[in-house]
């Protein structure tokens, strides 16, 4: 069922709406996973979000992929990213006053990114 939401005049829109996008995801990582990505760029194009993240990896993390257990963090960056995963989509709705209909994520160890994409309902043509 798609989400009601507010006004679009209450959404950030452009830079504004990339930035709050970027620092929603950032806070998320911080708070589930201990320490947050130390770069964020959000894209926004029509009807997809794309956020990626550098320098997201914990040092125990790191230490781990050091010592070939990358695998086992990435199933670790899963398993995060599934328990988030509602979290996330609520805050991409809150902020682009938009229903997502998918969420795909996906991390690489060297170099450190992570990539979190949201499709977006489309949107009904504006009437004439």
């Amino acid at each position: 069922m798609a989400r009601q939401h507010d006004s679009p005049e209450s959404h950030p829109e452009g830079g504004a709406l990339n930035a709050a996008i970027s620092e929603a995801i950032v806070r998320l990582m911080a708070d589930t996973t201990g320490r947050g990505p130390t770069k964020a760029r959000t894209t926004v194009d029509r009807d997809l979000i794309v956020v990626m993240l550098q320098n997201t990896l914990t040092t125990g993390e790191r230490y781990l992929a050091d010592s070939d257990r990358a695998e086992q963090v990435l199933g670790m960056r899963r398993a995060y990213q599934e328990a988030m995963r509602a979290d996330c989509i609520a805050a991409i709705e809150d902020l682009a006053g938009r229903t997502v209909i998918a969420f795909m994520s996906a991390n690489h160890i060297d170099p450190d990114l992570d990539a979190e994409v949201f499709v977006l309902e489309p949107q009904a043509p504006p009437s004439a």
